[in-house]
């Protein structure tokens, strides 16, 4: 019986939408661009998401060594950094890696001439640079390290022990500030996409019905059940959205593939690149959101037709 009414609402389902294709495709368009447009917000998202990301990691507290630091004492005070909860790696810097760091950051005239004028002097200190994997700890971190006394015993400025150690402090909190803000407004806008989404497709799932109220009357006349009126609508509810949702998934693919390599070759820091395994999620909840609109779109809308 229920392999009967399946089918039945299925066969029905199909013919409803050739019968009025015009009405049906205004449906499959509303959930396409609703879809089209959540799912490229989304994209959207996850992008700002990982660029903020790469500009996080590169958070990294420098702790400067004193010329006459032993190595010994180095190598036990980088043990010691490793053991620290939040932190990733620790890396020695010698010397002239940092002034050679320093040429390249500084790659300009008065940098040059400064340079130039050490006369073969380094006076840039060696130091232990430290990375996290949660750079948000970077400040915690870098209260422990400046409290270590045998940090303190090899420092390069052990009487003013905060410039030993060096992570942007001030610009750091502003740009966790700031990350997480643009985190926290991208969920929230694409909640309200959804919302809105649902709004749309639910008024025009309704009009669509209201179009063929008088045959839901006849139905209900010859004495058919509200579950064998409602089988078809909601089946059809849930065919427009697996067309719409189809249709979007497809132009944001376009999109993927031809429109993201096109910008990132023209500006090569901006990389519009993103995994798989997040590309999958976003669809399959695109999917989702889909039958659910069509489901429970066309089961809201059809309540007041089958009010007893």
């Amino acid at each position: 019986m229920v392999t009967f009414r399946l089918g039945y609402s299925l066969h029905e389902a199909f013919s409803h939408f050739k019968r009025n294709l015009s009405t049906s495709l205004g449906a499959v368009v509303t959930i396409f661009l609703s879809l089209f447009i959540i799912g490229l917000f989304s994209m959207g998202t996850l992008l700002v998401n990982n660029l903020v990301g790469d500009v996080e990691s590169r958070v990294t507290i420098q702790a400067f060594i004193s010329d006459d630091a032993e190595t010994g004492a180095i190598n036990a005070l980088a043990d010691e950094f490793r053991g620290i909860a939040s932190v990733q790696e620790v890396q020695f810097k010698d010397k002239d890696e940092a002034l050679a760091e320093y040429r390249e950051t500084m790659a300009n005239e008065n940098a040059i001439d400064a340079i130039a004028q050490l006369d073969g002097q380094n006076p840039v200190p060696a130091s232990l640079v430290i990375r996290l994997d949660d750079p948000q700890q970077v400040e915690a971190v870098a209260n422990q390290v400046m409290a270590n006394q045998n940090f303190i015993a090899i420092a390069d400025s052990p009487e003013n022990i905060k410039a030993s150690v060096q992570y942007g402090a001030g610009s750091v909190e502003k740009l966790f500030t700031a990350t997480n803000y643009m985190r926290i407004v991208g969920i929230v806008l694409v909640v309200l996409l959804v919302f809105v989404a649902f709004v749309f497709i639910n008024n025009t799932i309704r009009l669509s019905i209201m179009a063929r109220r008088r045959e839901i009357s006849i139905m209900r006349l010859v004495g058919a059940s509200n579950s064998f009126i409602r089988g078809p609508f909601v089946m059809e509810g849930i065919v427009q959205a697996l067309f719409g949702c189809l249709f979007a998934i497809v132009s944001l693919e376009l999109i993927r593939n031809f429109l993201f390599p096109s910008v990132t070759n023209s500006l090569q820091f901006l990389p519009l690149v993103l995994d798989a395994q997040d590309i999958l999620i976003i669809y399959a909840i695109l999917l989702g959101i889909g039958l659910f609109i069509g489901l429970f779109g066309s089961a809201l809308a059809m309540r007041r037709y089958l009010k007893v």
